[in-house]
């Protein structure tokens, strides 16, 4: 157990049994009363914000979380198989940790994926994926003027809108937090 005074933003805690990322930790000293920290939380697993004053002397639990890259091999069910980069060794990850994003994920990428003793609580994939165009409809002549967009698939099976101008098997640059397209890559 630690202090409340030791607590620095980005730290995990176990607060009410629940783990909790530190985003804001402030010491504040008001007039005539006692200092206390002020601190907004947000619920690892839910997302939620929490937020909470400990007294300076409060005891807090501030959890150890390893953080690393690993490579992204299969989907099993409701799991996503990775392995880690260095003792090849593989874990299981549920999908809900990484989110909306998962439907860019292709077998192959790295992603990295945070534990608290042997327990998976946060996954990302990179903000950025390569994909290829597995289908989209021609561009038809005199419609490449104009701020136009189309629908396209690509090789994970998403639609995604593109410019008139990309065309089936082109290399697309997508951003994974929003699912738009970035650029045409060479």
């Amino acid at each position: 157990m630690a202090k409340a005074s030791d607590v620095k933003s980005g730290n995990i805690l176990r607060f009410n049994g629940e783990l909790v990322s530190v985003e804001e930790f402030l010491h504040r000293t008001p007039g005539n009363l006692r200092a206390f920290y002020q601190a907004r939380m947000r619920n690892v697993k839910t997302n939620k914000l929490v937020e909470y004053r400990f007294r300076t002397d409060e005891e807090v639990e501030i959890c150890r979380v390893e953080t690393n890259d690993y490579q992204y091999l299969y989907e099993d069910g409701e799991f996503l198989v990775v392995m880690d980069n260095t003792t090849y060794e593989q874990f299981n990850i549920p999908k809900t940790l990484f989110g909306d994003p998962v439907r860019f994920l292709k077998e192959g990428m790295n992603v990295i994926v945070a534990f608290e003793s042997d327990e998976p609580i946060m996954a990302q994939i990179p903000s950025h994926v390569e994909l290829v165009i597995t289908y989209t409809e021609p561009a038809v002549k005199g419609d490449t003027s104009t701020n136009a967009l189309k629908y396209a698939t690509v090789e994970t099976g998403v639609e995604i809108k593109v410019p008139m101008f990309i065309n089936q098997d082109d290399k697309v640059k997508v951003d994974t937090r929003t699912g738009e397209y970035v650029e045409r890559v060479k």
